[in-house]
């Protein structure tokens, strides 16, 4: 009677007495197939790819080379620098302009200004030749013994009562006028109560005369009535 274990029922026992029959590992790497046998199944698993190990580029002050620039940058480059200089000559055009204008503005200001200078010279020499004498008549009372005593200006005046004006004429007119009498004094000091100092009682020619209260007695200028008097 045999003793040893039996085999498997599809495998026969091998000769020998050799260890029975174990299945195949699932996780072992199959055996290489001769070429023209089919895959076996599940195919193996496929290992991820390693990725590469990179490089890191170091420059070092004065023997690093730079990169020359690509065509793109540099017609990026010199379409800036032409810009620039199209600035620059536009701002220095806009300068000279406005330093020309300036000039031309300056030397208008003094021509109007030499030109106004020389009319106005002319003019003031003009007013100093011929331009009437200013003079400032007061009015003065006279009583019967020749003594005057400056007064105010409204007892002075055309039509005014024993007013003596310088067309009155000579003594027989003073008495007619009675007492005291009024005229005016031209220029001097004249204090009101107080008789008048310096001056004349004669009214000079062609001056232009007014009283301190405004009235005009004579108009100045060539032609202008010696005898005259208004407000």
């Amino acid at each position: 009677m045999n003793t040893h274990n039996p085999g498997s029922p599809d495998q026969p026992d091998e000769p020998g007495g050799s260890s029975p029959w174990t299945p195949p590992d699932s996780g072992a790497t199959p055996p290489e197939q001769p070429a023209g046998t089919p895959p076996t199944w599940p195919p193996p698993p496929q290992q991820p790819p390693q990725p590469r190990p990179g490089r890191v580029a170091r420059q070092e002050p004065g023997r690093t080379q730079p990169r020359p620039p690509t065509v793109a940058e540099a017609r990026a480059r010199e379409k800036a620098r032409r810009q620039a200089e199209q600035a620059e000559r536009a701002a220095a055009e806009a300068a000279e302009a406005k330093r020309r204008t300036r000039k031309r503005v300056m030397i208008g200001g003094v021509a109007v200004v030499g030109v106004a200078a020389l009319v106005g010279g002319g003019y003031l020499a003009y007013r100093a030749v011929n331009a009437p004498e200013q003079v400032t008549a007061s009015c003065v009372q006279i009583d019967q013994n020749g003594q005057e005593v400056v007064v105010p200006d409204e007892h002075c005046g055309d039509g005014k009562t024993n007013f003596r004006s310088d067309s009155s004429g000579g003594m027989g007119s003073l008495i007619l006028l009675g007492w005291p009498q009024y005229r005016y004094h031209y220029g001097g000091n004249a204090t009101i109560g107080r008789p008048p100092s310096g001056g004349t009682s004669v009214k000079p020619r062609n001056a232009e005369i007014k009283t301190k209260s405004g009235t005009t007695v004579q108009r100045g200028g060539l032609g202008s009535k010696s005898g005259g008097s208004g407000s």
